[in-house]
């Protein structure tokens, strides 16, 4: 068995394994991309704000599931959306979200 008997070391990890909320926080901020619908419509989103409406044509999704689907990225905090009359708009909140996409696309493009 290998025991840390450097400090430094020790220090080092303390520092990087996240605290047990923040873990819980990240799976749940990761489980988001288990599902390929929520990762196909968030690369939607990444590309443009678009409508239910217009996600589920480029998306080739039924209307229903985009909504429930937009329903549970906006309860996650990762979409938002605005009212224009009578569409409503969704939009990735930040841009981290994007990245996020981009850099498992790079990984797996890669292995």
């Amino acid at each position: 068995m290998n025991t840390l008997t450097d400090r430094h070391q020790q220090s080092l990890l303390s520092y990087y394994i996240p605290s047990q909320d923040a873990l819980e926080r990240l799976a749940s901020f990761y489980g988001v991309f288990s599902d390929p619908t929520r990762v196909k419509i968030l690369s939607a989103l990444s590309i443009s704000e678009l409508c239910v409406t217009d996600i589920a044509r480029f998306c080739r999704l039924e209307q229903t599931t985009v909504s429930h689907q937009l329903r549970i990225l906006k309860s996650k905090g990762l979409v938002a959306s605005r009212r224009e009359g009578k569409i409503i708009y969704y939009a990735i909140l930040t841009p981290y979200v994007a990245k996020c996409l981009e850099v498992g696309s790079d990984y797996l493009a890669r292995h």
